[in-house]
């Protein structure tokens, strides 16, 4: 059974991917540019999520207005570690919210088929003053992962779960430093 909050995550030494999902003309734009540019908004909180499949929830599969492209976002682990370095939990202080850089949330993790699951998934908001930091110097790689999606939904609701799991990034335990666990854990 997994701890009730732990990060996991597609990771290895150096990097972490993160989704997001994306209207056609803003995953397209960041595609050909190898970084996020207009529309992406600089102006607004972006929302980062270590968790393909609570993605996939949120966004049905790829299907959901606005959310149609599923970017893999490979990041540094140093640009993460530094943003949950920031973070304030959203259940805190309302005042301490308003003014953190960085907001982290626990969601329920979602199974393949989108049931709520026992442990809990971090997301992480990025503050409109750590935009420009987190596209230009944390971002080391974008990966268009919408036909990847499309296939392991498509198995999926064929009653095909094992091969569509076949199709689901690896995700594992991410060592976060203790400073950083008592930061964003409830009741850390």
């Amino acid at each position: 059974m997994a701890p009730q909050y732990q990060v996991r995550a597609d990771h290895d030494a150096d990097t972490i991917v993160v989704y997001q999902a994306y209207a056609p003309a803003l995953a397209d734009a960041a595609l050909r540019a190898g970084r996020f540019v207009a529309p992406f908004s600089f102006h607004r909180m972006t929302w980062i999520k270590p968790s393909f499949l609570w993605l996939m929830h949120r966004s049905n599969w790829a299907r959901k207005p606005g959310q149609e492209r599923v970017l893999a976002v490979r990041m540094t682990r140093q640009g993460w570690e530094e943003a949950l370095s920031r973070a304030v939990l959203t259940t805190a202080d309302p005042a301490a919210v308003a003014q953190a850089a960085v907001h982290v949330q626990w969601d329920p993790e979602r199974s393949l088929r989108g049931a709520a699951l026992n442990h809990y998934s971090i997301q992480v908001g990025i503050g409109r003053g750590l935009i420009r930091t987190f596209t230009d110097d944390w971002i080391v790689d974008l990966t268009d992962l919408t036909p990847q999606v499309r296939k392991a939904a498509a198995l999926a609701q064929g009653g095909q779960a094992d091969k569509a799991r076949r199709l689901l990034p690896a995700e594992r335990a991410y060592p976060l430093p203790r400073t950083l666990e008592g930061l964003i854990r409830p009741g850390g």
